[in-house]
């Protein structure tokens, strides 16, 4: 089961590295020059390890080209170009939130005014911009509690226990809701009150089908470029 993943994106930071040639990115990357250019992380919220994303982006090039090219990241013909910009994106990220796509049908789902028709409704920034607009009218601890007594009554409706005793997996499985939504409408909250741009993807998702601030990555490449 794939994840869904939400970054916050400091965008004006992520322009200016997509306007740097891919062999300032490989240089960079591989002294560690970039790090202090990264946005303050959130320590409310998980954010890739530098090293580890320096070592995926250096990857990435090197598997492309057999030396860097002096293109802008906008302007490289690479059939990597896509994906090394959700990579800076994910560098020029102050925090990210994730979860399995199928317990949003639980989180997100009840504070729509419509029904989700799939999964691939999570990956809309339509969605996420309707929800965040809901969470705006609650309270972190209203919006949690709501979430965990839903939790019970579908369980219940479907005649399972909510008998800790009788199935261990009760309590770890309540908290970790509670934790998941807590923390979910804090990120949604900074969102709003920030100049931040929501990133959003899933695992195993085409590069050029993760979207930013409305947009997707392969048409933000060829806005920058244009």
């Amino acid at each position: 089961m794939a994840d869904v993943i939400l970054h916050l994106v400091d965008r004006n930071k992520l322009d200016e590295m997509m306007g740097m040639s891919v062999l300032e990115i490989s240089e960079g990357m591989e002294k560690a020059a970039f790090r202090s250019y990264r946005p303050d992380p959130d320590a409310r919220f998980h954010r890739d390890f530098d090293v580890d994303l320096e070592g995926e982006i250096l990857e990435l090039i090197d598997s492309a080209v057999k030396s860097p090219t002096e293109d802008s990241v906008t302007d490289w013909r690479s059939d990597s170009a896509t994906e090394l910009s959700v990579l800076l994106a994910r560098w020029c990220s102050t925090g990210q939130w994730r979860c399995w796509e199928a317990r949003l049908f639980l989180y997100v789902e009840p504070m729509l005014s419509r029904a989700v028709s799939g999964s691939e409704d999570f990956l809309l920034p339509e969605t996420w911009k309707s929800f965040s607009d809901s969470l705006s009218r609650t309270d972190r601890s209203s919006y949690s509690e709501s979430v965990v007594l839903d939790w019970m009554s579908r369980r219940e409706g479907m005649g399972e226990t909510m008998e800790p005793s009788e199935d261990p997996r009760i309590l770890p499985t309540m908290e970790s809701h509670r934790s998941l939504t807590e923390s979910l409408f804090s990120f949604l909250d900074h969102y709003r009150k920030s100049d931040l741009q929501l990133l959003v993807g899933r695992e195993f998702l085409d590069p050029g089908e993760w979207n930013l601030g409305g947009t997707s990555l392969s048409q933000l490449r060829g806005d920058l470029s244009g």
